[in-house]
């Protein structure tokens, strides 16, 4: 009785604590693994991010994305760079262009395989103190995965908008200039 009330107890936990669904203020932010660095999407103004679409993923376009979806005519992209809200929930879409990356950040007690063809939604976190941390890949990826790491920043709401104000005109300008949807990553 008692192994059979701890196994439906373990797992009425474990299904809340993984089937969480984030909130629906949750900042979208796409990150794709490559050998041997970490691309980074954010939605411009409107919020929201173009789909991403396994079957678009080329070295020009690592996100996947359809140039003709309108909501990401004015995403920005970084490049080993990922910037967070404090206290606002973030929701990650991870995905790996060639091999098995896996996102990591035991700060945050954040780990999730990204297999290639595949975006993992699920992931979100809201972190509650500014700071510095460092993301890397936790698997082995090949020769350079010594060197695959990530810059992560937790600062204010008012220093992230500052932020993502500086790094979206840019996107937005070449957008409207071409009439597609920015997918070069940017410091590249």
């Amino acid at each position: 009785f008692i192994f059979l009330a701890l196994a439906i107890y373990g797992n009425e936990q474990w299904t809340q604590m993984r089937l969480r669904t984030p909130p629906a203020d949750a900042l979208p932010v796409a990150v794709v693994g490559e050998q041997f660095g970490w691309n980074v999407r954010y939605p411009g103004p409107d919020g929201k991010l173009a789909k991403m679409t396994a079957a678009k993923v080329s070295k020009d376009n690592p996100f996947g994305i359809d140039p003709q979806d309108p909501e990401g005519r004015d995403d920005f992209t970084t490049y080993g760079e990922l910037v967070f809200p404090m206290g606002r929930p973030v929701r990650l879409y991870l995905s790996s262009k060639d091999v098995i990356h896996a996102f990591y950040v035991p700060e945050f007690r954040l780990y999730q395989d990204m297999v290639p063809g595949r975006v993992y939604d699920f992931v979100w976190f809201k972190a509650e103190a500014t700071g510095h941390f460092q993301l890397a890949c936790n698997q082995l990826c090949g020769q350079g995965h010594y060197k695959m790491f990530g810059k992560l920043s937790v600062v204010p709401e008012t220093e992230y908008e500052a932020w993502a104000k500086s790094k979206a005109p840019a996107a937005t300008a070449s957008s409207e200039a071409n009439n597609s949807t920015p997918v070069a990553v940017a410091g590249r």
